[in-house]
């Protein structure tokens, strides 16, 4: 800047320099370049005759500023020594960013023509140069560019402080997780111990200084070493105990071990008095040692004599824990709690899963025709016979369909010839001829029932999706239920039963032997008749209500035998009359079946209080019927299917077999709960 103000910009001096062999990579080569310019602000200051207040360097890669204004990282050897080179003349502070088309040495590794170099900023600089002080952009700081992918970059050097403990704290027997491996562990530590105190001794042995013995442990060095943590955990929760008795004073009464006249022994053990020391036993089951029933010693020493014990019960488990000298105070919850969470007594004794009983479907509680919502099953088999042969009579088998309405609780009873879904379709359409039209369908997971929900083209829920009630008119939906789960049916499966035990009631009092198609036939229509005329409510003692509620009632529209009416009524009067009396008669059913029957059906005989939801990722032990409780395969839920309420009543599982891994459906009262995947 001369007298006027006038800024003056000129080329004093520059200088390139040829990439070396091998390359260098582009960062380095910039590098070199900031090197090289300090090198000639150098020479120029040394030579030419003016006095410089300050000198501003420039350059148009950040990597280069980024390793110039670090104070955190460290870098190679050749990033170091060039930025160290730089620093030593000149200052962060001094170097500033240039975009590459403002760099003027950029020109210098590119060619250009002679004439054309006067256009150029060569000679100039570039036009900011020129500019007043206070124009000039603010100074700023710059940071690396990606650190962590710079190959010049060392990484982080962690440097971990260790602390050596006067005495072997408790903490660190969290680590482990059973008492013979915590004894082992300790163990080794006192045999290198013994190794160091012993060196004149065994100056010819193997086992010298820090080393991991191969040996197994001696005896005496697991009895030292469950001194040593026995130690270490009574100091850390009885210390006020201690002190009381190494002063020969009384233990305050509030202390846990004021009952159990505790003293200290010869190793600096706390022991149980009591009133033993004249009993036959050994001197650790008269003496026991004394150990708090929360520490995770504890909880150690009760796993490993559950496991001693085979998994039995808490009295086994605490006879043999004090009968090997430990004295646990709180022990009855330590043990219960273990036995409560262990993953083998669970397997072999734990109880299936249950969940409150859900409410009643919609179906189940609505004023319908009878036989509109239908629950069905097939029973039997029984042997008839079939044709008489020289040999004597050909059996065949037969098998019945018993169809049960949700609302009336009325049954229909089919006879099919085998179990393929054709025979069973026939005895749908029969039923459906007889009964007239249905709206929804619920049964189990028969492979004859899928069969014929597909044929019958009836929309169904097999692949556990939502479907709509009707797809049409004629139309209904067929509901499966989860497989296993014979509980969720268990409207028409009691029906089953009482089937059963009245037809075997009524071929016990059979004449001939041979029983037959047609036998058979009309002995199920008088069970369905003996079955429908039951009453659904206690019967009323009250004379005036001699009515008795029954699914016939309704189907027959008979209160029982009517005698031909007296007096002389033409036609229409009989028409009249009788459509009152069956209108009077189904008012009469649905009234007393709506306030009578129905709250019935209100209070829940088990399953009343809720339980905990399965989840996913809960390991689960699959119930198999058909093997022991040894063979049950394991598996974990991967999929849940909460009901309206939110409960979860069936999941989905998935079992690994030798053949891959494969996903099943069950409810949750078919598993036995092992691992929730919180623990």
């Amino acid at each position: 800047m001369d007298e006027e103000g006038k800024i003056h910009v000129g080329l004093v001096s520059s200088k390139a320099k040829l990439a070396p062999r091998p390359d260098h990579t582009i960062p380095r080569l910039e590098l070199c370049a900031a090197v090289m310019a300090v090198n000639l602000a150098e020479v120029i200051i040394s030579e030419i005759d003016i006095t410089f207040d300050a000198v501003n360097y420039y350059t148009d890669s950040k990597i280069v500023l980024g390793y110039l204004y670090n104070e955190k990282r460290r870098f190679y050897v050749y990033v170091s020594n060039r930025v160290q080179r730089i620093r030593r003349s000149t200052s962060p502070s001094q170097w500033h960013y240039v975009h590459t088309e403002h760099n003027p040495a950029d020109i210098a590794t590119r060619a250009i023509a002679a004439n054309h170099l006067r256009e150029t900023i060569w000679f100039t600089g570039p036009k900011f140069l020129s500019h007043p002080e206070e124009m000039m952009p603010a100074p700023e700081t710059f940071e690396m560019l990606e650190p962590g992918l710079d190959p010049e970059i060392r990484p982080f050097m962690t440097t971990l402080l260790t602390t050596a403990l006067e005495h072997l704290g408790s903490q660190r027997f969290t680590r482990f997780s059973r008492w013979c491996s915590l004894m082992t562990a300790v163990g080794a530590l006192i045999h290198v111990v013994q190794c160091f105190k012993d060196r004149k001794d065994k100056a010819s042995s193997s086992c010298k200084g820090w080393h991991h013995c191969h040996l197994p442990p001696t005896v005496k060095v697991l009895r030292q070493s469950t001194s040593v943590i026995i130690k270490t955990v009574q100091h850390e929760a009885y210390d006020m105990e201690f002190k009381c008795l190494a002063s020969e004073t009384t233990i305050p009464k509030t202390s846990p071990l004021w009952s159990l006249d505790p003293f200290i022994d010869t190793d600096g053990l706390l022991r149980v008095g009591g009133r033993l020391s004249e009993a036959d036993l050994g001197p650790d089951e008269k003496r026991p040692f004394i150990l708090p029933g929360r520490h995770h010693v504890a909880s150690l020493l009760v796993h490993h004599f559950h496991e001693q014990t085979q998994h039995q019960g808490r009295h086994f488990t605490e006879g043999a824990i004090r009968s090997a000298g430990f004295w646990i105070v709180g022990g009855k919850r330590c043990v219960s709690k273990l036995i409560f969470e262990c993953v083998t007594c669970r397997k072999l004794r734990g109880k299936c899963e249950v969940q409150k009983m859900s409410n009643l479907p919609q179906d189940r509680l609505s004023m319908e025709p009878p036989f509109t919502n239908v629950g069905m099953d097939v029973f039997g088999p029984w042997s008839v016979s079939a044709r008489r042969t020289r040999g004597g009579h050909a059996e065949s088998k037969r098998w019945a369909v018993i169809f049960t309405c949700l609302c009336i609780r009325a049954i229909h009873i089919e006879v099919i010839e085998s179990l393929n879904s054709s025979s069973f379709i026939n005895a749908f359409r029969r039923f459906l001829a007889i009964r007239g039209p249905v709206k929804q369908i619920r049964s189990d997971r028969g492979t004859n029932f899928i069969g014929a929900s597909k044929d019958l083209g009836i929309p169904s829920n097999v692949d556990e999706r939502p479907v709509e009630q009707f797809l049409s008119e004629r139309g209904c939906v067929w509901t499966f239920n989860t497989p296993h789960s014979s509980h969720m049916g268990g409207v028409w499966e009691r029906m089953i039963g009482i089937t059963r035990r009245i037809l075997d009631s009524m071929l016990l009092q059979m004449v001939s032997s041979k029983l037959t198609h047609e036998v058979l036939t009309t002995f199920l229509a008088e069970v369905t008749a003996i079955v429908n005329n039951r009453p659904l409510v206690p019967v009323s003692t009250d004379p005036t209500d001699p009515f008795v509620l029954t699914p016939a009632s309704l189907l027959n529209q008979k209160t029982g035998p009517c005698p031909a009416p007296i007096g002389d009524f033409g036609d229409r009067d009989l028409l009249k009359q009788q459509w009152r009396r069956v209108q009077s008669l189904s008012n009469t059913f649905w009234q007393r079946w709506r306030q009578q029957y129905l709250s019935t059906l209100q209070i829940r005989r088990k399953w009343i209080s809720d339980q905990p939801s399965l989840e996913k990722g809960s390991v689960v032990l699959l119930r198999d019927d058909q093997c022991k409780r040894n063979d049950w395969p394991l598996g974990i839920i991967t999929d849940v299917y909460p009901s309206k309420d939110g409960r979860v009543r069936k999941v989905q599982v998935k079992v690994i077999k030798k053949n891959g891994p494969n996903f099943y459906i069950r409810p949750v009262n078919q598993m036995v709960l092992l691992i929730r995947p919180d623990n």
